[in-house]
């Protein structure tokens, strides 16, 4: 049976490449910091030995519209290309081509339908910074394969948080399943507090620097039910105009498992919003 080596959950920046590639006067008086932070972070997954990556993330309105908005999407390809062309000139992020895990992609699909999950599925995704970002930080070669699996967290009607710690859950339970003697780690990204296009974006730190701090709370300490307590579609709309993507993080809480306390955690408060990483060794640290 394959094992889950690592469980991963991060924000998404798509400025950490340009941050972390630039020099002299191009240079933000940050990026020495933030980069040592994503050392300290692709640490955890190198030590976890995958072979394969299980990765979520959120489309951003590139390849999914709303003429066709699925819920919860596997991407089921030999080969998956990245990033867009506002990626590329915005952030300055690197065209990639990632390869894919038909056979882990394929059992997800026919047993997350089996266990109440209706998934929608790609033979052609194209994949974006939600993905590539972590791939960035965590493995910058890209050499591992990836089955990619996109939330719906932009455009209502929306699935409910609890919704999100359920796939979590079975997604865990699927990867547990599969029957093949394969390392996998499970990767997954989202925001704390955002807003973009708002009157809150560009301040000193995150819109509400106290979700983040409970949040943060929330997910190092596994505290599932106190997340959902409070956390709601209706509440996400109040730390920020683009808060529901911490649903993500709520997902990855699932994959983790209630009161699983996170192995790693670190934050990094950035000009408008908070950075955060969380990893967690579900069968013991790796020596």
């Amino acid at each position: 049976m394959a094992t889950v080596a690592a469980v991963i959950a991060s924000t998404h920046h798509p400025f950490y490449y340009r941050a972390s590639t630039a020099t002299g006067a191009d240079r933000p008086p940050f990026a020495d910091e933030w980069v040592a932070k994503i050392t300290a972070f692709r640490e955890t997954l190198t030590k976890a030995r995958p072979d394969i990556l299980v990765m979520v993330g959120s489309d951003h309105f590139h390849q999914l519209w709303l003429d066709n908005m699925p819920q919860f999407l596997v991407g089921k390809a030999p080969y998956f290309d990245a990033n867009w062309y506002n990626e590329e000139r915005e952030f300055g992020l690197p065209r990639m081509r990632l390869a894919g895990d038909e056979q882990l992609a394929a059992h997800i699909l026919r047993n997350g339908l089996d266990a109440g999950f209706d998934l929608a599925f790609s033979n052609e995704l194209r994949i974006d910074h939600s993905i590539t970002c972590p791939i960035i930080t965590l493995r910058p070669d890209a050499d591992l394969p990836i089955v990619p699996i996109y939330t719906n967290i932009f455009a209502p009607p929306l699935p409910r948080p609890g919704r999100f710690v359920e796939l979590g859950r079975t997604i865990r339970q699927l990867v547990e399943s599969w029957p093949i003697d394969k390392r996998v780690a499970i990767i997954g990204t989202g925001h704390l507090s955002l807003e973009l296009g708002g009157p809150r974006q560009f301040g000193a730190h995150g819109p509400d620097p106290e979700f983040d701090r409970k949040a943060v709370d929330w997910i190092a300490s596994g505290d599932i039910d106190g997340c959902l307590s409070e956390v709601t579609l209706d509440s996400l709309h109040l730390p920020g105009n683009a808060t529901h993507g911490f649903m993500d993080f709520m997902l990855m809480m699932g994959v983790a498992g209630a009161g699983a306390k996170a192995d790693h955690v670190d934050s990094l408060d950035l000009f408008h919003t908070m950075e955060a990483y969380f990893t967690w060794y579900p069968n013991g640290a790796p020596s």
